[in-house]
């Protein structure tokens, strides 16, 4: 796969994966512009994760049946209008219709990593994934910052407008160097596409086990930076939507930093990765609790847990995808399953949980999943393959 291929698909992706986070620095905005109290406006973001999950299960398995670049191209297109009707939604029904699209469409990043594991010789897999995914987890830290210079600019509306542009404009460049097909499709009906999903499910262990770490460390960070601009915003700190997603691009440098996972994994190391990572993920929430004591102490916490998060989620997507050529999209698929959930219930655990316990029990929240998730790495670790 040529360098600047894998480039154009960390950058697509980054893109797609966008559209789903830009409400969470708007949460606020939202919350006013539509009537919604700040105990509910995390449905925003969790209508939009089940979404995704929908679009994980019914959409991104057609690439092991069709071909990617149609795909690709359709996806991204129909995500023009999805964000069209976001910026242009003047009732509540209209907004969270828009958005729920918005999250259906956005699975076109893992089309995107499938059809990457399948471009990419063997040797280089883990660092083409490492590289791909990066561009996703920069995209998530990043639509924080870009949403919250867009709002104070020109309004919420003009950051789902601009989207809407740059997503025409990742379609016609992927559609200029995909190629045409590199594989036969699998000889199945789309409903047995789908019904395949469940025996992968039971015959590759290795999905079970990296998929429930997906949904552990996703619940983890949802619960972050879903909760993370309402301290921000309201009093003593009281940022702007520019200072409060200034903290995405802190995130950028850990996920940066954590794009060598692949690497490692290549080179047989994934589950050591796993296990620093795990544990470097627990230690980073007594760090991000001092909020209201040293935002210095918040940056480093922020650049820890992102770095944890992105180290296991490259090895995961570097370990699964090496098991079941033929199969890549329906694994990438199942996976990425859980990621969805993970995020969806981390969002609205984590806006309820502020909403009686403040940052304290949101901190607490975040270190129980952690923790959990090392005791998952570690008992199956030492459990018989």
């Amino acid at each position: 796969m040529p360098g600047y291929a894998a480039l154009l698909f960390a950058v697509a992706c980054g893109a797609a994966v966008a559209n789903i986070y830009y409400a969470q620095t708007l949460l606020d905005t939202l919350s006013h512009v539509f009537g919604m109290p700040s105990s509910a406006i995390g449905m925003v973001i969790t209508i939009t994760q089940i979404c995704y999950a929908l679009g994980l299960v019914l959409l991104v398995p057609l690439g092991d049946l069709v071909s990617p670049r149609k795909l690709v191209a359709g996806h991204m297109l129909a995500s023009v209008l999805a964000l069209l009707a976001v910026g242009t939604a003047t009732t509540r029904v209209q907004l969270l219709l828009g958005l729920a699209a918005v999250g259906l469409l956005a699975v076109v990043t893992q089309t995107l990593v499938a059809y990457a594991a399948s471009w990419a010789a063997a040797d280089q897999r883990g660092r083409v994934i490492g590289l791909v995914t990066s561009g996703i987890v920069i995209g998530i830290l990043l639509a924080r910052t870009v949403a919250g210079l867009l709002t104070d600019l020109a309004g919420w509306r003009s950051v789902y407008l601009v989207s809407a542009a740059v997503m025409l404009l990742m379609a016609v460049m992927l559609l200029r160097i995909m190629p045409q097909r590199r594989a036969e499709p699998a000889a199945l009906s789309y409903r047995q596409l789908l019904q395949s999903m469940l025996l992968l499910w039971r015959q590759e262990r290795i999905l079970r086990v990296r998929a429930m770490l997906a949904l552990l460390i996703f619940t983890a960070f949802s619960i972050l930076w879903t909760s993370l601009v309402l301290p921000l915003s309201a009093a003593p700190l009281s940022l702007s939507h520019t200072a409060i997603g200034a903290f995405g691009m802190v995130g950028v440098t850990g996920a940066l930093a954590a794009a060598r996972a692949g690497r490692w994994a290549d080179r047989g190391l994934g589950q050591r990765t796993t296990g620093w990572a795990l544990a470097l993920l627990l230690v980073s929430w007594p760090l991000i609790g001092s909020l209201h004591h040293s935002l210095l102490l918040v940056v480093l916490g922020i650049i820890a847990l992102d770095l944890a998060v992105q180290a296991v989620h490259v090895t995961n997507q570097s370990m699964i995808l090496s098991v079941r050529p033929e199969a890549r999209s329906r694994l990438t698929a199942g996976y990425m399953v859980f990621y969805s959930i993970g995020s969806a219930g981390g969002s609205i655990a984590s806006t309820q949980i502020y909403a009686v316990y403040g940052w304290s029990g949101v901190c607490g929240l975040g270190a129980s999943v952690s923790a959990l998730a090392l005791l998952f790495w570690s008992w199956t670790r030492r459990e018989p393959a």
